[in-house]
């Protein structure tokens, strides 16, 4: 990412550079403020997202979403802030894109269509929450073999098709079908054994639509 300098800008404080934007609302001032801590962003991104490219693709879209919310934010340390906002920005898109896996994973598996499913009522036992669900699909994720974990996050969560898949990897096309029909076996082994049971796997599914 490459901003413009405004030279008589570049020594002032996070705080009174801050203020200067949004005085003036000029983004070249923003970008100074963001280019300072874009190595520690980028860190934090890699952190959740793995993928280089990813992480990139997230560091810009972070910034893309702070021009309103610094106008609209009580901000004492920007740095502290900056780094909260963003790691709650990663954290929502990660839900977001597990929310879609588990929607396209359920459908993926039955053969019944959501919509002709019979109206029921859960358990007690059978009520978790959206958030547990979600973090025992990320649980879940990481027992699977590195093979299995990588084919799967491609193609359900990076949309990868089959051959982009082959050449991201190395991976000859049938090792990579293979992959994610047992990575994919394997997770749901892994969740019904946590207690996440056919009924709540329709639940979850019915709360995302």
């Amino acid at each position: 990412m490459i901003f413009l300098k405004v030279k008589k800008y570049q020594n002032l404080s996070d705080e009174a550079l801050l203020e200067e934007f949004c005085q003036k609302q000029d983004m070249n001032l923003l970008g100074i403020l963001y280019e300072r801590y874009m190595t520690l962003l980028y860190g934090l991104c890699l952190k959740y997202f793995k993928e280089r490219e990813q992480a990139k693709d997230m560091v810009m879209q972070i910034f893309e979403k702070l021009t309103q919310k610094v106008l609209h934010a009580e901000i004492k340390h920007f740095k502290s802030w900056l780094y909260v906002f963003a790691r709650n920005e990663c954290l929502m898109t990660i839900r977001k894109q597990n929310k879609i896996f588990l929607q396209e994973f359920w459908l993926d598996n039955e053969d019944e269509n959501v919509e002709s499913l019979p109206f029921f009522h859960l358990t007690d036992e059978e009520e978790i929450d959206t958030e547990s669900k979600l973090q025992l699909l990320e649980k879940g994720l990481e027992t699977l073999s590195e093979e299995q974990k990588i084919c799967i996050t491609l193609f359900y969560l990076q949309k990868k098709s089959y051959q982009e898949i082959c050449e991201h990897t190395g991976y000859e096309i049938n090792k990579v079908k293979s992959y994610i029909q047992n990575g994919k076996r394997n997770l749901r082994i892994f969740m019904e054994k946590n207690g996440f049971s056919y009924l709540a796997w329709v639940a979850l599914l019915m709360d995302l639509l």
